[in-house]
């Protein structure tokens, strides 16, 4: 079970004893103006789509990542196989006013419908450069989100969020570090509402017997409990069923002739979803497989809750 998953090997928010080189600006704003940073070897920051910053990582392996500030949401993955694993839906907004829909939005600190806007608000917010460094070649950034008028009007409280993303010749890696920097304590939950690239009439997932399932088909307001029995879960129609207890590990094959390794420590639970015909234009070229915490999560003041993920061809 996740719980139990060891820590992947990607990079942490601690140097590692090889000492790589670190680039660090603090205090770099969402919005800062093009150039005026020094950022790592492999590590760019310009304008994107709608004239939202973004960042981008290239490695000298040939892959490529796509970031943008506006909810830390990487909407791009290319491999030196020249394959884009990540999709972007095409009736996806980026002038600032809605969440990114495609790549890899967060869910924080709410998943799903609830008290506040679907998923929350970190996906909705511009979030800041932290650090940037090469290590072997291999580039990383770091990401911050912190408080403001505009989370605390839905979520009253202090936090912290660092979003580490690096990038391999043949992965990327992410770490979320959820930190209670306010004196009283708050719950969450929270997800990476992974979107893949995919021919959808070719998809499965395997490594999904055995869980519980929480099936949002027919009705989402009240999801039937079960059990996964199959080996490898398809996509005939509409699918959105909650894992949980999910295992560290799931392999997708998107049709398209990729097999994926989704890895994970303590993202306890899994999503998936496709819309089927609700989303006529595109739910054939995309399928959503989410690591998640479903369970709610309980800071006391400074206490911190991480989880790292890594996409990585088999």
């Amino acid at each position: 079970m996740a719980a139990s998953c060891a820590t992947l090997p990607s990079p942490s928010f601690v140097s590692s004893s090889k000492s790589p080189r670190r680039f660090r600006r603090s205090g770099v704003v969402a919005m800062a103006s093009i150039g005026q940073k020094v950022y790592a070897p492999g590590v760019a920051v310009s304008e994107g789509n709608g004239g939202l910053q973004k960042i981008d990582l290239k490695s000298p392996h040939g892959s490529e990542a796509e970031i943008y500030l506006f909810g830390a949401c990487i909407t791009s993955l290319k491999l030196p196989n020249g394959k884009d694993l990540l999709f972007v839906r095409p009736d996806a907004v980026f002038n600032g006013t809605k969440p990114i829909s495609g790549g890899i939005p967060h869910c924080f600190p709410q998943f799903g419908p609830g008290p506040m806007q679907q998923h929350g608000f970190a996906r909705n917010m511009n979030w800041s450069i932290t650090d940037s460094e090469v290590t072997e070649g291999n580039p990383a950034v770091t990401l911050e989100l912190k408080d403001d008028s505009y989370s605390r009007s839905m979520w009253d409280y202090s936090f912290q969020a660092l979003y580490k993303v690096a990038l391999h010749s043949t992965s990327l890696s992410t770490t979320l570090k959820i930190t209670n920097t306010d004196n009283k304590p708050f719950s969450f939950n929270s997800a990476l509402h992974t979107y893949f690239s995919a021919s959808i009439n070719g998809v499965s997932v395997k490594g999904l017997k055995g869980c519980k399932t929480l099936n949002k088909d027919p009705d989402p307001q009240n999801p039937l409990e079960g059990k996964e029995e199959r080996e490898e879960v398809t996509f005939p129609g509409f699918v959105d069923c909650i894992y949980l207890g999910a295992p560290c590990e799931l392999t997708l094959d998107n049709g398209l002739g990729d097999k994926i390794i989704i890895s994970n420590s303590n993202w306890s639970d899994a999503v998936l979803w496709n819309p089927h015909l609700q989303m006529e234009a595109c739910y054939k070229d995309f399928v959503c497989v989410e690591n998640a915490k479903i369970d709610t999560v309980l800071l006391e003041p400074k206490q911190s809750w991480l989880a790292e993920q890594k996409i990585e061809l088999a």
